[in-house]
Formats: C-alpha cells, sequence, structure tokens
C-alpha cells in the first residue's frame, strides 16, 4: 500500500480542471489542526500580552504592554519581508516547523527566566523578556505568512479555520488567565504562581503544534490532494510536504508540467491587490492603536480594581473570535471590494470614540466599544483572506497569502507606533493639569495673603 501511494503521479493541472473529487476524506481534521495551528501561531505571544497585570507590576517603570510589543513587531516584519520576497523557492514544511519549534523554545525561556530569577524585575530580567519578544516576532513571520501562504490554494474553510485559531489564542489565554488569577489570587505571591502556570501550559501546547504540524497534517487525503495539485501547477514550496505525505514527484512529470509553471510575480500580484494589502493594514493599524496598549494603560480605574484590563482584554479576544466566524454564514459574508474598504475606512471612528468613552464614560460603554472592536477586526479579517485567492493558481495563491500577511503585520508595527500617541496626550494633559492646579494654589495663596493683611489691618 505504501508503495502504491509513493507511486502515485502527480496530477496535472488539467486533470483537476476536469475533475475535482467531490468528497475527499479528512475535511473535518483538517479544519480541526488548522484550528489548533492557528492558536499555536499565536498562543506564546498573546500569553505573554494576558499577564500584563503581572509584568506591570514586576516592570512598573518600563511600559511592559507597549515595549514587548514595541520590539515584537520589527523582527516579525523584517523576517516576513524577506520571506515574502523568497516565497517562491522557500520549503514551507521546513519555514512552519523552524516557527513552531521556536514558539516552544521561546515560551519554555520565559518560564527558565522567570525561575532563574526568582520573579524579580530590573533591567537586566526585562532586555531578556524584549529577546524573547524578539523571537516570537520571528516565528511569527516564519509561521503566520508560511501557514496562509500554504491553505491559501486549499479549501476556504481552512484559513478560516487557521484564522479562527489566531482569535481563539487570545480567547483561550484570556480564559486560561482570569482562571489562574482567581486560583492564586489571594495566595501569597499568588500573581507569579498564576504566570508562571500559565506558561508551562502554554509551553506544553505548542510542543503539540510542533507534532501536529509535523506528522498529522501532511498525511491527510485532502491536504495531499491540494498540495499535489499546487506542485502540478508549478509551486515548488509543497515538495517537502509532498514526500511528508508519502508521494514523490518524477523528473519526467516535472517537465510535461512546465508549460503551465508561468505564474503572476509579486508586483503584479500586489498591483491587482493593492485594496485588499490596504484593507489588512488600516484593519490592524487601528486595532494595535488601541489594543492592548491603551485598554491595559489608560481607560482609568473602575470598579473592577485590577480585573479592568484583563476583562476587556477578554472581552476583545472572544468577539475577535465570534467575528471570524460570522463569515461562513453566506449571506452576511462582505465580499465587494468597495464595501469592504468602506468598512475598514469606517472603524477609525472607533479612536474619538474611545477617546471620549475613556475620559467620561462608565465601564460599560469602554466594554461595549472593546467587544465592537474585536468583532469587526475578526470579520473584516476573515473576509478579506478568504476572497483575495480567488482565481489565481496555486503558487500566485501562496504568493499573495504571504503578501498579505506582511501587510496585515505592517499595519500591526504602524497600530503599534501610534499607540504612543495615547500616552503622549496622557501626558501632555497631565503637564497641564499640574500648571493649572499650580495656578490655583497660587491665586489661593495670594487670596490667603491679602485676607491675612487685611486682617492685619483691622486689628491695629
Amino acid at each position: 500500500m505504501e508503495a502504491e501511494v509513493a507511486a502515485m503521479p502527480l496530477p496535472t493541472s488539467t486533470d483537476h480542471e476536469k475533475e475535482t473529487p467531490t468528497r475527499l476524506e479528512g475535511r473535518f481534521t483538517a479544519m480541526v489542526v488548522c484550528w489548533v495551528l492557528g492558536i499555536g501561531c499565536l498562543f506564546s505571544w498573546n500569553s505573554m500580552l494576558t499577564i500584563e497585570d503581572y509584568y506591570v507590576n514586576l516592570f512598573p517603570k518600563y511600559h511592559p504592554s507597549r515595549i514587548l510589543t514595541l520590539v515584537y513587531q520589527p523582527f516579525s516584519l523584517a523576517t516576513l519581508a524577506i520571506l515574502a520576497y523568497h516565497e517562491a523557492t522557500i520549503n514551507t514544511r521546513k519555514r512552519n516547523l523552524f516557527g513552531y519549534i521556536l514558539f516552544f523554545f521561546g515560551t519554555l525561556a520565559v518560564l527558565l527566566l522567570d525561575l532563574a530569577t526568582s520573579g524579580k524585575g530590573g533591567i537586566g530580567s526585562f532586555i531578556g523578556l524584549c529577546a524573547i519578544s524578539a523571537a516570537f516576532g520571528v516565528a511569527d513571520a516564519y509561521v503566520q505568512g508560511g501557514m496562509i501562504g500554504d491553505l491559501s490554494f486549499m479549501l476556504p474553510e481552512f484559513i478560516q479555520s487557521f484564522l479562527a485559531g489566531l482569535a481563539a489564542s487570545g480567547a483561550i489565554t484570556s480564559g486560561l488567565r482570569l482562571l489562574t488569577k482567581a486560583v492564586f489570587d489571594n495566595s501569597q505571591n499568588g500573581l507569579r504562581k498564576g504566570a508562571l502556570l500559565f506558561f508551562a501550559l502554554c509551553t506544553i501546547f505548542e510542543l503539540l503544534c510542533v507534532l501536529l504540524y509535523a506528522f498529522v497534517f501532511p498525511k491527510l487525503p485532502i491536504v495531499k490532494y491540494y498540495r499535489s495539485k499546487a506542485a502540478s501547477e508549478g509551486s515548488k514550496t509543497v515538495s517537502a510536504d509532498l514526500v511528508a505525505g508519502g508521494i514523490y514527484s518524477h523528473s519526467g512529470e516535472d517537465e510535461a508540467n512546465s508549460t503551465i509553471r508561468e505564474r503572476l510575480s509579486n508586483k503584479e500580484l500586489l498591483r491587482e491587490n493593492i485594496d485588499y494589502a490596504m484593507d489588512m493594514f488600516l484593519i490592524y493599524l487601528l486595532t494595535l492603536s488601541i489594543f492592548p496598549g491603551f485598554l491595559s494603560e489608560d481607560t482609568g480605574s473602575h470598579s473592577l480594581g485590577s480585573w479592568y484590563a484583563l476583562v476587556l482584554i477578554a472581552m476583545y479576544n472572544v468577539w475577535d473570535l465570534v467575528g471570524r466566524y460570522i463569515p461562513l454564514i453566506k449571506c452576511v459574508k462582505l465580499e465587494s471590494r468597495k464595501g469592504l474598504m468602506i468598512a475598514v475606512l469606517g472603524r477609525f471612528l472607533l479612536i474619538p470614540a474611545f477617546y471620549f468613552t475613556a475620559k467620561y464614560a462608565d465601564q460599560g460603554w469602554m466594554i461595549f466599544l472593546t467587544s465592537f472592536l474585536g468583532l469587526s477586526n475578526g470579520y473584516l479579517t476573515v473576509c478579506v483572506l478568504t476572497s483575495a485567492p480567488k482565481g489565481y493558481k496555486g503558487p500566485e495563491q501562496n504568493a499573495l497569502g504571504n503578501i498579505l500577511v506582511l501587510f496585515l503585520i505592517g499595519g500591526l508595527f504602524a497600530g503599534v507606533t501610534s499607540d504612543w500617541l495615547w500616552l503622549i496626550g496622557k501626558a501632555n494633559t497631565m503637564k497641564g493639569l499640574g500648571i493649572f492646579s499650580c495656578n490655583i494654589r497660587g491665586q489661593e495663596k495670594q487670596n490667603q495673603n491679602k485676607n491675612g493683611s487685611g486682617k492685619d489691618m483691622l486689628t491695629r
């Protein structure tokens, strides 16, 4: 049986046009695996974001929620730019495995760093944490671009499942963090104990993702079918995955298919899909200019106390996950290119909404706005990434997936940078209030002096 599978010839492009199987085994399993791999792609990073209450307590002078994100994004963006440029010749299997293995060792390093320093703060520990954050950025570039590119020439449901997994990672980490905080809340050093348990669970999960991608995903019949189809259309990135699935190509077949291996260049693909690329950039520019820095530090004090920031982050993550499932309902999925652009630009009205809500409204309105931010982020992301690859050949879909993720991460970086504007505005406001209060105190002092001198004159 193994020999028969190994000797199976690669289908040509014309074969697939004539006959696409109506039912392939492993579809549901592939969707579940994609969902789990999506969780693993951002699980480590979301874990670092979700324990901000611990890091703010440990490093109060360094603005960890903003600095760690600012370190993460440039490494992710620069790495993905290089990978996207060379995507046509990169071994996708090695790329994705390297990324997941780096995530595993990164989460393990966070755990070991805290244990080695006994949970003490300081500049040394913070620099070590920043280095791990940079490693997470590199791993994200390897995995997110590689997986979305790989899934772009398969079923749209696979991309949707992977993207839902990205959002689920946030929801799961938020849920776990709330649970560990509640369990250890009243114990001595409870904040640190909860954080350590949290990262131990994350480390185990990242190891699971490595095993799933290495040994389960490439052997699913439906995955082998779409990868062999991409190979027949000229894709060079799937050869190692096909071998892992038990399919070997032959030089004679490669020559027979050489006539159909022409594809659009990355520049041509970008020109044809510049609106989709800008959609991805603007979606994440807005989201990261608010989440998580503004929600963690600039929303004031409310009755929820130390739970407030955690609840806001949890609400964002849960509704981001919900938003990524809404496009499965065909009648509400937005596919119009013009409609997508209008919706993306309309989200920028959330900036003044958040500003005035933080300044004047109560926590209920802030929770509502945060939920809508997450819902719209997840919904629009899935709509863009499932609509854009339609109509292209396998190699082009892979390239386009990498290009769109590059713009996504570019938007993340721009959003993280913009997030500092909230802090500058807050500092200027506090400075203005300080000057105002000084003037008031000075005026009161002058009035007291005048009143005092008047009393002296009366007594005389």
